[in-house]
């Protein structure tokens, strides 16, 4: 309310003088009881700093929100401050700022540069800054700059920064490659395969549950009674402006649809793909000889058998054409036809012949496939140069105390009620509240709130959009008594009995197996029907093996048994039969992107350890007081 009220009293030229007088009392007031009281310590705007780089709220706050709408994408729901937390996002953003920090001032003291031309070129390949024909456009350049709030210099400069901070990085770790050895560990775990007998203990293979008494209920609720506490839940109501809330893809005719569509072909292109296999050779005389045999009747299979190559070690996998890294093989395969025998190949690691087993050709999805799409995004592409125009006149109206219901109308946006929601986002009913405008971003700001506050916009980064929200309802975060939570109690009592009794049956089946019992014996003997899986990786889950279970087999000696608990409440009884490890052959595809892989991240190891080394000598300190500002992290 106060910054409602002081808004509309700046209207007038009276009421301007007015508060520039009242600032200007503030002002002298800082001056004579000292500034620094507010401005240093827990309240100053620094959250880290390594040498003589500062890392301010905002640019915290910033990358943190980026971040968790990033992660919000990916997993295609809403992340709670909580979970974000938890993942420990907070902590890798602060890293990598001051990762970047570091970089920048060792470039710097190192005299390193880039040219104008460089960064030039790096915007001008940029395909988000081309128009519907291809071209670089300088007005959409500028466009999405201002949208965005970068100016043309700080954008250049941002880029700059990238391309530093990368030439020094290659500077630490360029030409690393992973010690063979090594990538023979990466394979062994990769490509394991075991192969185990299993059954399913359902939730009833713990009997009859006996009906728990009071007593026991009780004091179940009160060794967990903070897990029955409900949150403080939030109402509110949210008005988001966004190039997608303001375009009309009615109003884009189809020859512009058509030509983005031709300029952006590439979006609606699968290459075309190809299986490949190959059979390795000591030398070129061999590989001859082994060709001239096929050519005589005998089969690619049949020459794999006669050098000892298996099924698995023969296929090379399905590739594009950009996907060979080696340029011989590239081309060889490229260039057969399918279920055709190549020449001899002076492969990067020796003399191959290769077979094409299969050819998916190119697809283009035709205009009509994607022309809904192709006008939604250009429509959205024009909507951007308005977003500011309205940011402003919407900012007009809050300054007259407006309330976010009328201006919503006003302006012709959907303003979206919200709660009550937690900050888990859910619901009193147990329900999950749809994902918010803004995301994290729009949570925190609103928990962060108060009834009757006047909230600033909240900048949504990657589309230059905002959202605005009231909070309307608060209602406290309480302990439910045991009355209200009883039906809950009783349910969870049950459900760890069930563990229990399970976890205790599953062990008792487990010593018998050691023991060496027939599995199928010992199975029936509980009522159990055995299983039986084979080839499995230790990357894979099935609905009846799920990632918890594949885990504990691999955590499990050949031979042995074991149990874990199953997705369904209840739990999975296993003995693994056996266990294998392929050959590990370097000269493979496949192989040959692992040690890439691997020395990728030991490469980004030996960055870490580098920046860490940098940092302790340039001296690095963190305010945890004005990191939980910038994070939404709970005050002590």
């Amino acid at each position: 309310m106060m910054m409602q009220g002081i808004r509309k009293a700046s209207q007038g030229f009276f009421g301007k003088l007015v508060i520039s007088l009242l600032f200007g009392v503030l002002i002298l007031a800082f001056a004579i009881w000292g500034v620094g009281d507010i401005f240093r310590g827990y309240g100053r705007n620094e959250v880290a700093k390594v040498g003589k780089t500062e890392i301010g709220i905002e640019q915290m706050r910033t990358a943190y929100q980026n971040e968790i709408q990033n992660l919000t994408r990916q997993q295609r729901r809403a992340i709670s401050p909580e979970m974000a937390r938890a993942l420990g996002l907070d902590r890798q953003v602060l890293s990598r700022l001051l990762a970047d920090a570091t970089l920048d001032q060792t470039a710097k003291g190192m005299g390193l540069a880039v040219s104008d031309e460089t960064i030039r070129n790096l915007i001008f390949d940029d395909q988000v800054f081309r128009d519907a024909s291809g071209q670089f456009s300088a007005a959409r350049f500028n466009e999405l700059l201002r949208t965005n709030g970068y100016t043309e210099q700080s954008y250049v400069a941002i880029q700059r920064q990238a391309v530093l901070r990368q030439e020094l990085a290659e500077m630490v770790t360029g030409g690393f490659t992973v010690p063979v050895a090594l990538a023979e560990i990466g394979a062994r775990l990769r490509d394991e395969k075991r192969a185990v007998t299993f059954a399913r203990l359902p939730p009833s293979a713990a009997g009859a549950i006996p009906t728990p008494t009071e007593d026991q209920l009780k004091t179940f609720y009160n060794e967990r009674k903070i897990s029955f506490r409900a949150p403080e839940y939030r109402t509110a109501s949210v008005l988001a402006l966004t190039a997608d809330s303001l375009a009309d893809p009615a109003k884009v005719t189809d020859a512009e649809a058509k030509a983005r569509y031709e300029a952006d072909k590439a979006r609606y292109t699968t290459a075309e793909t190809r299986t490949v296999q190959q059979i390795g050779f000591p030398n070129e005389e061999d590989a001859k000889a082994a060709k001239a045999k096929i050519e005589g009747g005998e089969t690619f299979d049949e020459i794999a058998t006669e050098r000892n190559v298996s099924f698995s070690d023969l296929t090379l996998g399905t590739f594009t054409r950009d996907q060979i890294f080696d340029p011989a093989v590239r081309e060889a395969a490229f260039a057969l036809e399918e279920n055709a025998v190549s020449a001899p190949v002076k492969s990067a690691f020796g003399i191959v012949l290769l077979r094409v087993t299969k050819i998916d050709p190119q697809h283009v999805k035709p205009f009509e496939e994607v022309e809904a799409q192709v006008k939604q995004e250009l429509a959205a592409s024009r909507a951007t140069s308005r977003i500011t125009e309205l940011h402003d006149r919407i900012e007009d109206e809050r300054s007259s105390a407006k309330p976010l219901a009328e201006i919503a109308k006003q302006f012709g946006l959907a303003l979206r009620p919200v709660g009550p929601v937690s900050q888990a986002m859910t619901k009193p009913d147990g329900g999950k509240e749809a994902a918010l405008p803004g995301g994290d971003a729009t949570l925190r700001g609103i928990f962060a709130s108060d009834l009757g506050v006047d909230n600033e916009a909240i900048r949504l980064p990657q589309n230059g959009g905002y959202v605005w929200f009231d909070v309307s309802k608060i209602d406290p975060a309480r302990e439910r008594p045991f009355e209200e939570v009883k039906a809950e109690v009783e349910t969870q009592w049950r459900a760890d009995e069930t563990a229990s009794r399970l976890a205790t049956k599953a062990r008792e089946l487990v010593e018998r197996l050691d023991k060496g019992e027939d599995f199928a014996a010992v199975a029936a003997s509980a009522g159990l029907t055995p299983e039986t899986a084979t080839d499995l990786g230790r990357q894979d889950q099935r609905p009846e093996l799920p990632a918890n279970v594949v885990s504990q087999i691999f955590g499990t000696y050949a031979g042995k048994s074991g149990s874990a608990g199953g997705s369904d409440g209840g739990r999975v009884l296993f003995k693994v039969d056996a266990a294998s490890v392929p050959p590990f052959i370097r000269t493979t595809q496949e192989s040959e992107n692992l040690i890439k892989a691997l020395s990728s991240a030991l490469g980004d190891d030996l960055l870490r350890q580098y920046v860490a080394r940098r940092q302790s000598e340039l001296g690095t300190s963190i305010n945890e007081a004005a990191f939980r500002n910038a994070t939404g992290g709970a005050q002590n």
